[in-house]
């Protein structure tokens, strides 16, 4: 969070972000959103949670909620990234440069396509992008520095109360044996439709938790690379962390965080199975 904050805050003081923002205007209104909306993107990948948080700068409920939905299913945080280039990447397991791009780009064909669908089916429209383009500026220090503590503590005292609720409820929802009853009901699923051994629905769920952990899990399990992207493909798209589904139901209620819960799994459904019939 430090570095993507002190991150945002420089790109934000040298004038950057509103012109990436002006150049992705036309591609993200296709997806009923404007240009504006890539910021939550980036903050993604780092976590998922302040992304989330970073949608009340949209205007609208509809905007606040395609962005949001589009986070938590296509934009992978960075502690699940560093272990797919671990595991996906590693020459010493079939892997390689390439087994990881198919992950990533089967990440970015969702986030599109997802998006795409949801602005065609909600109804209303995105609002024109009106904004000033200020000059390139070198960064102060003092301001950048002061920005990235107040968005920290704003995290520390919104967020940190919810996470910390949702991280309990889970953990007893673990301990009391109902997500691996849960797990052998999936199993079924993992081997038909993508390819899996039964096991991987408890590293699936367990993603929940933590999906650096679920990712370790599925790397003591032996598969195939092509059984490994489909995975880890799986477990980006599945259920968010705990920290994350918390703070989509705070910013979006429980009926509409419902509706996104559904269009994840639909979309971690479907593309799960499509790469495992291609691979």
């Amino acid at each position: 969070l430090v570095a993507f904050y002190l991150l945002l805050g420089i790109l934000e003081d040298f004038g950057y972000l509103p012109r990436l923002a002006v150049l992705l205007d036309r591609t993200l209104h296709r997806m009923g959103l404007h240009g504006w909306a890539i910021v939550p993107n980036i903050l993604g990948m780092g976590c998922n949670v302040p992304a989330i948080l970073a949608t009340r700068v949209l205007e609208s409920r509809r905007e606040r909620f395609i962005a949001a939905t589009l986070v938590s299913i296509a934009v992978p945080c960075a502690s699940l990234q560093a272990m797919v280039w671990a595991l996906v990447g590693d020459p010493a397991r079939g892997g390689g440069m390439r087994f990881v791009l198919i992950i990533y780009g089967a990440l970015f064909a969702a986030w599109l396509a997802i998006g795409r669908i949801l602005n065609l089916l909600l109804p209303g429209r995105s609002p024109e992008l009106l904004m000033e383009i200020p000059p390139y500026r070198l960064p102060s220090a003092r301001a950048v520095a002061k920005k990235t503590w107040m968005r920290l503590k704003g995290f520390v005292v919104e967020a940190l109360p919810v996470v910390m609720l949702g991280v309990l409820a889970v953990n007893l929802f673990y301990s009391s044996g109902a997500m691996d009853r849960m797990a052998r009901l999936a199993g079924p699923i993992m081997t038909g439709a993508f390819g899996l051994p039964k096991e991987a629905a408890v590293a699936v769920l367990l993603g929940f938790l933590r999906k650096d952990m679920a990712m370790g899990l599925l790397g003591a399990m032996n598969l195939e690379i092509g059984q490994l992207v489909v995975a880890s493909t799986l477990l980006a798209m599945s259920f968010p962390c705990v920290a994350t589904f918390a703070v989509l139901w705070r910013e979006l209620g429980l009926r509409d965080m419902l509706l996104s819960t559904g269009i994840m799994l639909a979309s971690a459904f479907a593309v799960g199975a499509a790469l495992n019939a291609l691979l």
